[in-house]
């Protein structure tokens, strides 16, 4: 998978040492990476379900290429700007797992489904109405998956008849075409024990299921389930009735996700640099919370594990209890505990091997909240 990624041969980082870099850096190890991508398109190769990973973890077109190379059907967004980036770099078929409403985004939305195949999220007919309109006026035709509230408390529908009174309605409407149904056990993919994880994960997935069978006894045809996380891809992924795995952090994995999910490498890090040793035992270091997501906790200190990061960060200030004997100016690597809200605050990857960078890989979806 090497030839797939950007040029940036005339970056004069490339072939320098990660401890040379500027800091704060986003670091993404290749080989690891790569071997993660492998791992989970191993699991689905002879499987049942197909792998729909979730570009809001990287936002990277050219790490979704690899994905996609690597055996993907397609990608998964959270933003219908994520989706557009996508679809502008040459990925043709893309979910949006959210709701798109209000006139502007309808419209953009209809466009983009002239492109590619698109499909979104609903869970009201009034949305479904306002993108038919949109789909209609731009002879277009945008695929919807009901969104199914399994558990989660967010977005959806409930599961049974009210999911199978929305599908009725909407293969009335003009310009759309029902696709399926979306689902997501989001409530539970942070239980630690897999045991237990997997038992509830795939009662509330059932969930889900038997909406489809309720859908089809009534003679709606469901194209597909589409659901799951990279700590429920073997539990509800292998569920009876899923079709696709919206699997995200499994391509660079964070911190929180490695307990979850050890099989996979933690390949995304962060290069910082101490800034200050206020007093004996104390350091601090040059990135805070608008370089580190920290709602699962504050980030790991790679080949560290004793020594303590607070829990309050300040927005460019991180301070370590125990530190060792660290001098100013010497760089450590950092292990977020949430990579998604982590590469959303960086515009680019700098990709290394053994510690030498080799790449720079653009963060093109950084910050796109529409």
């Amino acid at each position: 998978m090497a030839g797939i990624g950007a040029d940036s041969g005339q970056d004069t980082r490339i072939g320098l040492p990660v401890t040379e870099l500027d800091t704060p850096t986003l670091l993404l190890d290749r080989a690891a990476s790569d071997r993660n991508l492998a791992t989970m398109a191993a699991y689905f190769r002879d499987r049942p379900a197909k792998l729909r990973p979730h570009f809001k973890n990287h936002k990277c077109v050219t790490l979704a290429k690899r994905q996609i190379a690597s055996g993907a059907i397609g990608m998964t967004c959270a933003k219908l700007a994520e989706a557009e980036i996508l679809v502008e770099h040459g990925i043709e078929n893309v979910l949006i797992a959210n709701q798109i409403v209000g006139t502007a985004k309808t419209n953009r939305l209809a466009q983009l489904a002239k492109k590619a195949h698109v499909a979104a999220a609903v869970d009201d007919f009034e949305q479904a109405v306002a993108i038919s309109r949109a789909a209609t006026a731009a002879s277009s035709v945008v695929n919807l998956l009901i969104e199914v509230d399994i558990g989660m408390g967010r977005c959806g529908v409930s599961p049974g008849e009210p999911a199978l009174e929305l599908a009725r309605r909407l293969t009335d409407l003009p310009g759309i075409r029902f696709a399926g149904i979306q689902a997501y056990e989001g409530h539970l993919v942070n239980v630690l024990d897999r045991a237990e994880r997997t038992t509830r994960a795939r009662a509330a997935m059932q969930q889900a299921v038997d909406t489809r069978r309720l859908m089809e006894g009534a003679g709606i045809p469901v194209g597909c389930i589409s659901g799951c996380s990279s700590a429920t891809y073997n539990s509800t992924g292998a569920l009876e009735g899923v079709d696709e795995v919206q699997a995200g952090t499994y391509a660079t994995m964070d911190a929180q996700y490695h307990r979850l999910a050890p099989e996979f490498d933690i390949a995304m890090s962060l290069l910082v640099r101490v800034i200050s040793r206020p007093a004996p035992g104390k350091a601090v270091l040059d990135i805070g919370v608008k370089g580190a997501g920290c709602e699962f906790g504050v980030p790991k200190i790679r080949d560290y594990p004793d020594v303590e990061i607070p829990f309050f960060l300040a927005e460019e200030h991180t301070v370590v209890n125990n530190a060792p004997d660290w001098k100013i100016g010497e760089v450590i690597q950092l292990i977020p505990t949430h990579a998604c809200t982590t590469c959303n605050l960086h515009r680019e990857l700098v990709v290394h091997e053994n510690n030498i960078v080799v790449d720079i890989w653009q963060i093109e979806a950084s910050g796109e909240l529409r």
